[in-house]
């Protein structure tokens, strides 16, 4: 019966890692020719564990990351499409993320830019930092609503606490001017404090073009190129071998 209350006291203490490791050791009769002390290490060990595991699941659950299992370690780093194994192995260090570097990956449709993007989304998440993925569309789409339902500085506040955002298909559409200011909030807000990964189809060098204001375009890609890795990826669509 006081066994019961010490796990019922546990959980109320919300250490339900340390609540079950007690739990199995009380089934374990050999459990009780250890030590006091090793035995209560192990409880503190499980619970660091339990809570290591329950940060990861937050993270990975907001992270929204398009392909929720892509990982580092399944890279294939054979295909020939331009992989620089030096920077991959580099990236999978989380330095990047520390030191707020940004990320661009360009590269023509289906030659794996937004599974290496989330990959690295996930190598952050295991090590403890947040990360967002969106479309690049669909966020300005957002910023636009936020704009009109008065929680825009809330948005802006929100992207700017995230330590890795993720935004995929940059490109794709046309800007207009509110976009390109929006842009420029966010990617200010995260110069030298947070990380932005980048993939488009555009090569980099399209990209003042694209942002079609010299003005903005200036102040976006200062703060977005200079202090960046880059990875330009090529070669026939991965989509076309999964078919084949």
């Amino acid at each position: 019966m006081m066994h019961q209350a010490t796990v019922t006291q546990l959980h109320a203490l919300r250490l339900d890692g340390m609540a079950r490791a007690f739990e199995e050791q009380l089934g374990q009769p050999a459990a009780s020719d250890v030590p006091f002390e090793d035995r209560f290490g192990m409880l503190v060990e499980r619970e660091i564990a339990w809570r290591d595991s329950r940060r990861l699941q937050r993270l990975l659950k907001a992270a929204h990351l398009k392909s929720a299992a892509a990982c580092l370690e399944d890279l294939d780093t054979r295909a020939a499409r331009g992989l620089d194994k030096r920077l991959i192995t580099s990236l999978a260090s989380c330095q990047w993320v520390r030191e707020a570097i940004n990320l661009l990956i360009t590269g023509a449709t289906g030659v794996g830019k937004t599974w290496i993007a989330c990959a690295l989304g996930n190598a952050a998440c295991r090590q403890g930092f947040s990360a967002l993925y969106v479309r690049a569309p669909r966020l300005f789409e957002e910023m636009r609503i936020a704009h009109a339902d008065g929680s825009f500085s809330r948005k802006l506040a929100a992207l700017a606490r995230t330590d890795v955002l993720i935004l995929d298909d940059w490109g794709l559409n046309p800007l207009d001017q509110p976009a390109r200011a929006d842009l420029l909030e966010i990617l200010d807000d995260r110069v030298g404090t947070r990380a932005t990964i980048i993939t488009s189809q555009l090569p980099i060098e399209q990209w003042y073009g694209y942002l079609n204001d010299p003005t903005l375009a200036d102040a976006i890609l200062d703060r977005l190129v200079h202090r960046a890795h880059k990875l330009a990826l090529h070669g026939e669509s991965l989509r076309k071998k999964d078919k084949a």
